[in-house]
């Protein structure tokens, strides 16, 4: 039977299961989030692209799909948080984490269309956001899976499986771990590459008590030990400097007119997923550059500000992710499994941007991520205790998260390596993510969103002067 022109790019959904712990169910009970967990509380979504196993596995998609439903079952015993829901404290009115085994939810689907017709997988395509699962949107929290997956057959016989995790319950690292050890439950043997832990999932030191963050405000100066947070000073200096803003915008209207979307959210329109690749003898050349201190190329930071034409007098910041796991006091445990990443960053007006090389740019992101100490992280903590405002439109200020220490693409779940590994859009799409290249190997692709008409420049900036 011929396939109809109108279903060839459908997707089709065979089953859905709800997954629970195999073994030793936990009783009910909360795990308070700390104030990282709370800042986010999303699924955040993974498309893992696999080629066709070879025909002597004998892989089938409904022997695939109880591989994976068996292996998150196991995974799910130590890791069982993620077989909860999110709740509102009644004392606080915050969000923590219920662990009431309430479960994952895993889907079976198939496809008419082949992996190779969605060209080039690192670029993102909206037929991705058809190979995940999404929960119906509801009010009660106790209605939303914190772990969703779908694994999706090609007609190729090669597979998509997306999996959404909600940001509340892991962190990149984490959330690593915990696909590595579903993906070892799956085919039944750890990768000897990875080291599987026992997960540790109580927030302990990084929660923090309300009735200090209240006294210490109260003592003389308390308000400015806040501001000792350099990432948030900076931030602070850019919203009194967009509030104050009477300059153009590249489409001609104040700076201080554009919404918030378009500048980094949800403006579908205007914004584009791209991903620059650099191969591994360019990231050899910038590391050498940077090593001697020659110019001659562009940070993704200085080509993004050149992109959007930030006038050389404007003060511009660069925010980036920093693991607190071994740079807390005692360190935290290990296998630790909430969100332990804060935000450090450092801060210039334009044209001394301009001015700088690599290597000068390099040594202020290092001397940023040293003052992350022990005390940085419980400023930062308190500090978000504050009530969040919704910012302002904020262009001069570029975001960077750095997953070259996770090969998400390493993640096997008994079809070897994944052909590519590509991150939905997040909730800030302006965020630049940093990701081993699976194809080459030192190599880094750079997955940011930008407004279309900046992409050319941007490029231009990034790219051109490494040829």
């Amino acid at each position: 039977m011929a396939i109809q022109r109108e279903d060839y790019h459908k997707v089709l959904v065979a089953k859905t299961a709800t997954i629970y712990p195999r073994a030793h169910p936990h009783e009910a009970r909360v795990i308070q989030l700390s104030n990282l967990d709370r800042k986010c509380p999303l699924l955040m979504y993974w498309v893992f692209f696999y080629g066709s196993p070879p025909p002597h596995q004998g892989l089938s998609a409904d022997s695939l799909f109880t591989s994976l439903k068996r292996g998150l079952e196991e995974t799910l015993s130590a890791w069982y948080p993620a077989a909860g829901r999110l709740s509102l404290s009644p004392a606080t009115g915050k969000l923590d984490l219920s662990c009431t085994n309430s479960g994952a939810l895993l889907v079976e689907a198939s496809t008419h269309l082949k992996i190779l017709e969605l060209g080039d997988l690192s670029q993102y395509n909206d037929f991705y956001e058809h190979l995940v699962f999404r929960p119906p949107f509801s009010s009660r929290f106790s209605d939303i899976p914190l772990v969703v997956a779908q694994v999706t057959n090609f007609s190729c016989g090669g597979y998509a499986v997306g999996v959404g995790t909600n940001h509340s319950l892991f962190d990149g690292s984490a959330n690593y771990d915990f696909l590595h050890a579903w993906a070892s439950k799956t085919v039944g043997k750890a990768d000897e590459a990875v080291e599987l832990v026992e997960p540790v999932h109580e927030r302990g030191r990084l929660l923090v008590d309300c009735g200090q963050i209240e006294e210490n405000l109260r003592r003389p100066g308390g308000r400015d030990n806040m501001m000792r947070v350099t990432a948030f000073g900076h931030l602070y200096q850019l919203i009194e400097q967009a509030v104050s803003m009477e300059h153009m915008g590249p489409a001609g209207k104040p700076w201080c007119e554009y919404r918030f979307s378009e500048v980094g959210s949800t403006n579908l329109e205007q914004f584009v997923l791209k991903t620059f690749s650099l191969k591994s003898d360019m990231v050899g050349k910038l590391k050498s550059k940077a090593a001697t201190g020659l110019s001659g190329t562009c940070s993704s930071f200085e080509a993004r500000t050149k992109a959007l034409g930030i006038p050389k007098d404007r003060t511009v910041c660069l925010q980036f992710t920093v693991d607190t796991r071994n740079r807390m006091d005692p360190p935290l445990p290990k296998g630790f499994t909430g969100n332990a990443y804060v935000l450090s960053s450092i801060s210039c007006t334009s044209g001394e941007l301009e001015q700088q090389d690599l290597a000068n740019i390099i040594e202020k992101i290092k001397e940023a991520k040293q003052a992350v100490t022990n005390e940085y992280v419980k400023a930062y903590l308190e500090a978000l205790e504050a009530p969040q405002n919704v910012l302002p439109p904020l262009p001069e200020l570029t975001m960077i998260s750095d997953w070259t220490r996770t090969p998400y693409h390493k993640v096997d779940f008994g079809l070897g390596d994944a052909v590519y590994v590509s991150p939905l859009a997040p909730p800030v799409q302006h965020v630049a993510y940093f990701m081993q290249s699976p194809k080459d190997g030192g190599g880094i692709d750079v997955r940011i969103g930008l407004l279309q008409k900046c992409v050319p420049a941007f490029s231009h900036y990034f790219l051109d002067k490494l040829q």
